[in-house]
């Protein structure tokens, strides 16, 4: 039977299950990581199982979004963070090492191996042919304890390239057409694999650059082929050793077929606020522009930065605008100071940010109100900047420098000579920021600061959920208006805190509604819980009474976290029913039984519709044990 990549790589690391599209699987995962701001809960969920050490081939601890350290708060996390993976034999990445995704390509992928990270941009480790998926936090901690990963049997869709990108354009502008064509709920239980000659053109950052990405398309993630390239990659970063040849079948099958030919992409934009709102650079000519950022897990590499600093070289960022620069990793940091590169950004004015997450999240660097923000990043969320005002457009490194230059978008190609820059042989190696663990850390301390609270566990699923109509939300609720990130970051590791925060952005007045009707379902529409794998956007909802969330869809990553948190989450059977409930009405659903429909009673109105579930057997067990924590404690992993 010929396999593609994705098929390949779940094959060999398939514990239980069948690769039918659709269908229930469960899968080894040999390597996982997580970052600071989703790490700590990771950690005491994986604590609370009573497993001794992480039964993973590698686990990586980062902390690269917790770094303002404006108070207590952060840095005790962060001590948490080290001595708990001291004492579990997990790698600690130390505050400054980088940003998880660049950090974790340049010094730990394998092609070949499966990845679970408590971040949704995991994906980018599909750019060197791992099968790496974003997931909740819980999800990572049951991986460290050796249990398989559970999703649905993606849907393969084939992505042909063909021909070879002009000067001027970037790979962030493949992945920002095929958002165009595809929208931000387009990918759902798909994996994105790219073939044809087409990549050969590209380099493994551009390659990561595209996976990273991918995860704003809905999938479940993206994968490039293992091939000279990828060697070339590993071999400069010192780790031929891990290279595999990883290509699809001739005659691979897959469930669709995307044909992109990159010689005919133009330089592009995501407008505000959806990464999926895409126009040519040529039609946003002359905006004026208030602030540049260069940088984030998707457009940080080294590549990435060298060439915006060719183009800064002897320029003056605009007066009108700031401009920031964030290296992904040290290493970038690093060849970028050693080669007199940053000396270059220097001189022309910009403003070196850490090599952290930043920015993107909301954790300084904010536009001023009503700003027109350039962005490297992957999202553009309304106020996820930090400025509720702002407008963000995502754009490529190359983009970005020339606005910070001219003070407007300006359409790249009729700028000057393309500034070519060839992937070192060679890149500056240095472990040091990484604390290996004790082969034996049954004797390690944990440290634990104050704001480090209980974890909060939900009772077992009553038989019929009765609650009332909380709050009412349109289409592609992301879990930034869920959960706002950004100045509340530090609280991510004390639920009852971080919980009076519950879409503050939407209604301000949730946390009082919620706290008074003292158990709610949330109403909403589209793609509910798009965006970043945060679990905090259900276990801060489960914490203030949450029974169930009924909406028109949902993204992947959240329905997963729903249903480890013991909420349960189900869909309107016809969809006109989302406008039969208003908030405050008081709501029905007999659970006795949750295999097939379920009947959504509107005791308000005398209104009975219909709703249902993707839901598999094992969800459903999980479910009425009152999430994926607490079934697991009963059947004890340990």
């Amino acid at each position: 039977m010929s396999l593609n990549i994705t098929q390949k790589i779940i094959k060999q690391h398939l514990v239980s299950g069948e690769m039918v599209a659709k269908s229930p699987i469960n899968l080894k995962m040999d390597q996982t990581l997580t970052q600071d701001a989703t790490g700590t809960m990771a950690y005491l969920q994986f604590e609370a199982l009573g497993v001794p050490k992480v039964r993973t081939e590698l686990s990586v601890s980062y902390v690269d979004h917790n770094t303002a350290q404006m108070d207590y708060k952060n840095p005790d996390d962060h001590v948490f963070l080290q001595t708990i993976a001291a004492k579990f034999g997990i790698v600690f990445s130390r505050p400054g090492n980088g940003i998880c995704h660049q950090v974790h390509l340049e010094r730990f992928g394998r092609p070949g191996k499966t990845l679970i990270g408590s971040d949704s941009h995991t994906p980018t480790c599909g750019g060197i042919g791992m099968l790496a998926i974003g997931a909740g936090g819980l999800d990572v901690a049951m991986a460290m304890a050796g249990q398989p990963f559970s999703l649905k049997m993606p849907m393969v869709v084939k992505v042909n390239l063909t021909g070879k990108l002009q000067p001027w354009v970037s790979a962030k502008d493949v992945i920002l057409e095929i958002l165009r064509r595809e929208t931000v709920k387009g990918g759902v239980g798909c994996v994105y694999e790219y073939s044809g000659p087409g990549v050969d053109t590209l380099t493994v950052p551009e390659r990561a650059t595209i996976t990273n990405m991918g995860a704003e398309l809905g999938a479940t993630t993206s994968v490039f082929p293992s091939d000279g390239e990828t060697r070339k990659f590993l071999k400069a970063q010192g780790r031929e050793a891990d290279w595999i040849e990883l290509l699809a079948d001739a005659g691979a099958e897959y469930s669709r077929v995307i044909d992109l030919d990159l010689s005919k992409i133009e330089p592009l934009a995501a407008c505000p606020h959806m990464p999926d709102i895409v126009k040519p650079i040529s039609e946003l000519e002359h905006l004026k522009v208030d602030q540049v950022m260069i940088g984030s897990c998707t457009n940080s590499s080294y590549t990435d930065l060298t060439k915006a600093a060719r183009i800064l070289k002897g320029k003056t960022v605009n007066q009108r605008l700031s401009l920031g620069i964030a290296p992904g990793s040290r290493q970038v940091l690093r060849m970028l100071a050693d080669e007199g590169t940053m000396a270059d950004l220097v001189a022309a004015g910009a403003r070196i940010l850490e090599s952290a997450c930043g920015p993107c999240i909301g954790m300084g660097f904010a536009p001023k109100s009503d700003a027109v923000a350039l962005r490297t990043s992957n999202r553009n969320f309304e106020k996820r900047s930090g400025t509720d005002s702002a407008q963000v457009y995502l754009v490529s490194p190359e983009v970005a420098a020339i606005a910070a230059i001219e003070g407007k978008f300006t359409d790249p190609r009729k700028y000057a000579a393309f500034p070519e820059v060839k992937m070192p042989e060679k890149f500056t190696i240095d472990d040091t920021m990484f604390i290996f663990p004790p082969a034996d850390g049954s004797d390690v301390t944990i440290v634990r600061g104050p704001n480090i609270a209980a974890l909060p566990v939900k009772a077992e699923m009553a038989k019929e959920v009765t609650a009332k109509a909380v709050i009412k939300v349109g289409d592609n609720i992301t879990t930034d208006h869920i959960m706002p990130a950004g100045q509340y970051l530090p609280l991510r590791s004390n639920v009852p805190e971080y919980a009076k925060h519950v879409f503050e952005g939407v209604d301000k007045e949730f946390y009082k509604r919620a706290v008074s009707m003292k158990h709610g379902v949330i109403i909403g529409g589209e793609n509910y819980g798009q965006g970043s794998s945060r679990e905090h956007a259900a276990l801060c909802p489960m914490y203030l009474g949450i029974e169930a969330v009924v909406c028109k869809s949902f993204a992947r990553i959240h329905l997963a976290n729903l249903v480890n948190f013991g909420i349960l989450p189900v869909t309107f059977k016809n969809p006109a029913d989302y406008d039969k409930i208003e908030v405050g009405d008081e709501l029905k659903i007999d659970v006795k039984d949750l295999s097939g429909e379920l009947l959504l009673e509107n005791v308000t109105r005398g209104l009975k519709m219909p709703v249902v579930h993707t839901l598999g057997e094992e969800d459903m067990v999980i479910l009425k044990a009152g999430g994926r924590l607490s079934f697991a404690k009963k059947q004890s992993v340990s």
